[in-house]
């Protein structure tokens, strides 16, 4: 059943995010002061050899770093049947949905992803953070990839790595939700069910091709660029950075906080500097042009699991007002969505990231998935 909830309204209570029991003997330690207590918490990577990329580069070893929180539950057979994969957005790496904004609300006891219950896998995707980068040393001779080759190698790492042949739930946010569309027409019979966020089931188009291409532009004109072998960091284009902030936030949440020259100034400066701080320019590159290859649209109808969409009415990457989702959510046979509304609290794109806005939802969808065999212990 195909539900609209546009009109919705969504209480939300963004101060109040869940803090969870401790479990003493289990918890491996928090990524952040105010986090939930992990259970089972671990870190790993993942090497594989003699990669070959869809644009014909080749890497003798690729690493994919992960952390993994929960228990692994294994069906008669010895297989995995919990795994969950939650993947991250472009502009960041796996600590986004391991925030407590995202994750604290949703893995308490009774919660949509009781780590008691499920096997939770997140993954830095290729060229973020501790995974392969372009930074590690090839810059500009890094090979060219996209999106396929970026879902490719999660697969590699769920199937290969942890030698699990269906996942509970594929999930992720941004162009981690992007990447579950993906998952979906790739490997239908692979996942119980599909949680897409702050993504649309289209090829990227528009006010977020216009900002991509733009940032494109501003890191190959910058002075320093030399072709991405630069010997001091380039700066020039982070002054365009604050522009991505203007997307992804609420227009309201910015029209109450930056009133004066000075606010505003201040919220430019923080910009540039966590830019600066957060990544390196190369990686920054290849990760916003990696969507080029990005276009689930004429293929939604290969996508067999329950897939659900949570979106936000104020994301201005993603504006309600193209209809997309009404015109392409039909082509999915068990698709439905959720629309959160703007209202005193939203906030934008970033919403994402605050479960607390919609976790009720995905409860309720979760439910409808049939549950784990009775033989899964």
């Amino acid at each position: 059943m195909r539900t609209s909830y546009r009109t919705l309204h969504v209480a939300l209570a963004l101060t109040s995010i869940v803090l969870l029991a401790s479990v003493a003997d289990a918890q491996q330690g928090t990524a952040t002061a105010g986090a939930p207590a992990f259970l089972n918490r671990q870190e790993g990577d993942y090497v594989i050899k003699n990669y070959r990329f869809r644009s014909g580069g080749t890497l003798p070893e690729v690493r994919l770093h992960f952390t993994t929180v929960g228990t692994p539950l294994r069906d008669a057979s010895g297989k995995i049947r919990n795994g969950v994969i939650i993947m991250h957005g472009s502009s960041g790496n796996s600590s986004q949905v391991l925030a407590a904004s995202f994750i604290g609300p949703l893995i308490g006891p009774g919660q949509p992803l009781d780590q008691t219950k499920h096997f939770l896998i997140f993954p830095d995707a290729v060229g973020n953070a501790k995974s392969t980068a372009p930074s590690d040393g090839l810059r500009a001779k890094f090979p060219k990839y996209g999106y396929l080759d970026m879902v490719d190698l999660e697969h590699r790492l769920i199937t290969e790595h942890f030698g699990i042949d269906r996942l509970r739930i594929v999930m992720g946010i941004s162009m981690g939700g992007m990447h579950s569309w993906l998952w979906g027409e790739l490997y239908p019979d692979k996942m119980d069910a599909i949680v897409a966020l702050s993504s649309l089931p289209v090829k990227i188009s528009g006010r977020n091709l216009m900002w991509r291409r733009t940032l494109s532009n501003a890191i190959r004109t910058d002075p320093a660029w030399n072709g991405g072998n630069y010997t001091e960091k380039p700066r020039g284009f982070l002054n365009i950075m604050p522009m991505f902030e203007m997307l992804v936030q609420s227009p309201l949440r910015l029209a109450e906080s930056l009133q004066t020259y000075d606010q505003a100034d201040e919220a430019v400066r923080d910009g540039v500097e966590e830019a600066e701080e957060e990544d390196d320019a190369n990686n920054i590159l290849y990760r916003f042009e990696a969507s080029f290859d990005y276009n689930p649209g004429p293929d939604l109808g290969k996508i067999t699991a329950p897939a659900f969409a949570i979106l936000f009415e104020d994301d201005t990457l993603n504006p309600p007002e193209l209809g997309v989702i009404e015109r392409e959510m039909p082509k999915i046979r068990n698709g439905s969505y959720v629309m959160i509304p703007a209202g005193p609290t939203s906030r934008g794109h970033r919403g994402q990231v605050h479960a607390v806005m919609w976790r009720e939802h995905l409860a309720k969808f979760l439910a409808t998935v049939p549950p784990l065999p009775a033989d899964v212990k």
